[in-house]
């Protein structure tokens, strides 16, 4: 809020428009819903009682939703987007024997075995 300027446009996170619209949105869509679901058939008259309550129940908890979660909003701080990260390289990271994807000779054999080396012990593996 302090870096508003007057005369000038609010930010569409700060302005109350977005969220009042999709409250409205959903608003209305809960009446009609209602309106044609609570009559229980054409031969009855429709709920309009039914449809204003659970229009404005939509409304409020919807706009209280959408409140909550833009006051919970927060930049990133500048710093995290520079610099070098964690999990940069590209790298293969050699298996402990968990199920992953191992190297040749890791696993105790001798580095010919994965390849299919006749000098190797055994058949070769596929």
């Amino acid at each position: 809020m302090a870096d508003q300027q007057p005369g000038k446009p609010r930010k569409m996170r700060t302005s109350v428009k977005g969220p009042l619209m999709f409250s409205a949105f959903w608003a209305v869509l809960a009446f009609l819903t209602v309106l044609i679901f609570a009559s229980g058939g054409s031969s009855r008259a429709l709920r309009f009682d039914l449809a204003f309550t659970g229009a404005g129940i939509a409304f409020i908890v919807t706009l209280v939703i959408a409140a909550m979660l833009s006051m919970s909003y927060k930049d990133n701080a500048e710093h995290l987007g520079k610099g070098s990260g964690v999990n940069l390289s590209s790298a293969r990271k050699p298996s402990h024997g968990f199920g992953g994807l191992s190297t040749p000779g890791q696993d105790g054999a001798r580095p010919g075995a994965d390849q299919g080396d006749p000098d190797a012990d055994g058949p070769p593996r596929r």
